[in-house]
């Protein structure tokens, strides 16, 4: 099989208060609109926010999101936090947030001479 694109899909409470969430607050570019959703770029992937929930987001459902600079993400993101920035016994330095319906975002900044900056080629 193979994989061209991919996307993750979120059912929002709230239509308007999500896109404005991550247009707005977490400043995503849309992609793409259509009738009842609108598709943003994420990074290498998309997010939809298409449909509708009747109850808030799972706790097994988190996204993962690489940033510059997590001081600078906590700054503009300060209103949102629900775990404050530390380093993980992983080596990366995260942050969580989360979104109007409770889906945790986990900001993750990788430090310069963390493995997952080598270049394995």
């Amino acid at each position: 099989m193979e994989i061209l694109a991919g996307r993750v899909l979120l059912r929002p409470l709230d239509m308007q208060r999500s896109l404005t969430f991550y247009r707005d607050v977490l400043g995503l570019a849309i992609a793409r609109e259509f009738p009842g959703g609108t598709v943003f770029f994420l990074g290498g992937g998309f997010l939809e926010l298409s449909g509708s929930a009747d109850a808030p987001a799972s706790p097994a459902v988190a996204l993962w999101l690489q940033v510059r600079d997590l001081a600078a993400a906590h700054r503009e993101l300060a209103d949102h936090v629900v775990r404050e920035p530390r380093q993980e016994p992983w080596g990366l330095h995260e942050m969580w947030i989360t979104d109007p319906d409770g889906t945790r975002i986990v900001l993750v900044q990788v430090p310069e001479d963390h493995p997952i900056r080598r270049d394995l080629r």
